[in-house]
């Protein structure tokens, strides 16, 4: 894939991206799978699971169906735990803000695309004061399929009215990667929960540990002027 000279959208996943809250995710996994007498650890849960809809989960978790009632009331009270766990430390990733605030001087189009359930949503979006500073955010209950699929990022392209090709992803886990690889788009790996040559493997054009130190090449393709982004 050729990368674009530029990049006139940005589309950020939320958990372990904006925010470094994945342990306290994979801690409510783990303490639920405990109870239900499953054998499952946090580094699956961020292998395998992370960017992926409750509803895909918990039947792998369990290896069998799971009835909408008891999908309903395990996935709260997974959620629930979780919030308890990361409220106290609610922060954006380094960087983020000052990242956010130079795309928005310079005119490109901001979205959230994210697995995370309504309530999540609204603890980080906010409980930061950060949702009115993106043009969309796309949930889960929006599409078919969880990441890897492509979905949620070319929902989020369509709500932005932009090409795919003109969008960079903003993603933590290798289904994330992959999602923006199969949507089409630039994809940047932040390193709060993969290694490097992990999210490399996977398809990321970038790999970088936070907003504060992207990769010169990047910001160059995405901090323009509105003069220079035709079409935005």
């Amino acid at each position: 894939m050729t990368l674009p000279a530029l990049l006139h959208a940005v589309i950020f996943d939320m958990d372990g991206t904006l925010v470094d809250n994945m342990r306290y995710h994979s801690e409510a996994w783990v303490a639920l799978s405990q109870r239900l007498g499953v054998d499952a650890t946090a580094e699956r849960f961020e292998r395998e699971f992370a960017g992926k809809k409750n509803e895909e989960i918990l039947p792998v978790l369990l290896g069998r169906p799971v009835a909408p009632e008891e999908l309903t009331r395990l996935a709260e009270e997974k959620e629930t735990h979780y919030r308890s766990l990361y409220s106290p430390h609610l922060s954006l990733m380094r960087g983020a803000e000052a990242f956010i605030a130079r795309l928005r001087g310079a005119g490109a189009r901001l979205a959230v695309a994210t697995a995370a359930p309504t309530e999540n949503r609204r603890l980080v979006l906010d409980g930061l004061g950060i949702r009115s500073l993106f043009s969309r955010v796309v949930g889960a209950e929006e599409v078919t399929r969880g990441k890897p699929a492509p979905d949620i990022f070319l929902s989020a392209a369509r709500f932005l009215e932009v090409d795919p090709a003109s969008c960079v992803v903003f993603e933590d886990a290798v289904n994330g990667i992959l999602a923006a690889r199969s949507a089409g788009m630039t994809a940047v790996g932040i390193t709060t929960t993969t290694p490097p040559e992990v999210l490399r493997e996977a398809g990321a054009h970038f790999v970088a540990p936070d907003f504060a130190t992207l990769p010169p090449e990047l910001e160059a393709r995405l901090l323009i002027t509105p003069s220079r982004a035709p079409g935005c």
